[in-house]
């Protein structure tokens, strides 16, 4: 009896009772215990398959293995299913009732079969333990190697003078469409008191001395009235100016050069557009 393999087994064993969430990745395990396979911890672990999935006796060890299952693997539609379905011939016989109901199930997913859950494995890593695969001609799982040949975001040095063309026509394209879009021009509505000097000054001329200031910029709105005390009232009146052009010490200027009926001019109210 080799005693020392019998305590390396025992002690990786328990390894794997304790954690077994080693077997969730099985080659980490093996590489750093320096194993080959998990038959050297588990010889009683067989290799699994269904046989030749061509053959009546492979599509009998599939029968058998759904007679008490929906799926392959788990309890919903996966790449295992696609797996062994692409491996078989066709259709299993009527008295294959299990096989049959599978096989018509999941041949209802094949127009969505690349977006079912999982990744697609060996034949040999399904089925029953104790059953070698030896289906021939089945299609192989997915390659990484092929994933790796596949550069999904190209390469500028792979761009031919063609790519570069196009894509130097779209640029001036897009600059020149976005240049033919008016700048925003910055906007303030202000609400101006224009005061009189007293009650006996007339009004109508004082808005209408107002209303002759013409400037780049500036839109007259409406006015009012308002009365203040002892019989005078002041000329409220509205306006609205480009920032960039008018300013509000420019309308204060021009408006009290109308001194014979200006006193002064205050800014009631003054809000961004």
């Amino acid at each position: 009896v080799n005693w020392t393999l019998l305590k390396r087994r025992s002690r990786r064993v328990s390894a794997i009772k304790a954690f077994p969430c080693l077997l969730l990745a099985p080659s980490l395990f093996l590489h750093v215990e320096g194993l080959s396979s998990l038959h050297e911890v588990f010889p009683s672990v067989h290799t699994m398959g269904f046989g030749d999935l061509k053959t009546p006796a492979g599509l009998k060890v599939l029968n058998d293995f759904l007679a008490d299952k929906s799926y392959i693997e788990g309890y919903v539609p996966s790449q295992a299913d696609i797996a062994v379905f692409d491996a078989l011939s066709g259709a299993p016989q009527a008295d294959l009732c299990h096989a049959l109901r599978w096989y018509n199930h999941i041949k209802s997913y094949q127009k969505e079969k690349a977006s079912l859950p999982g990744v697609k494995k060996p034949l040999g890593q399904y089925g029953p333990a104790g059953v070698e695969d030896t289906t021939s001609g089945a299609p192989p799982a997915n390659d990484e190697e092929e994933d790796d040949d596949i550069d999904l975001f190209g390469s500028d040095e792979e761009e031919d003078e063609e790519t570069k063309r196009i894509k130097e026509e779209r640029l001036a394209a897009y600059n020149a469409k976005k240049s033919k879009k008016p700048a925003l021009i910055a906007k303030s509505s202000i609400l101006l008191d224009v005061k009189p000097w007293d009650d006996e000054t007339d009004m109508a001329k004082l808005e209408e001395c107002v209303r002759t200031i013409e400037l780049d910029g500036l839109v007259w709105g409406q006015s009012k009235l308002v009365p203040v005390g002892y019989g005078i009232k002041k000329l409220q009146i509205a306006c609205v100016v480009e920032d960039d052009k008018v300013g509000t010490d420019q309308l204060e200027e021009l408006i009290t050069a109308f001194e014979d009926h200006v006193q002064s001019v205050d800014v009631a109210a003054f809000n961004k557009i």
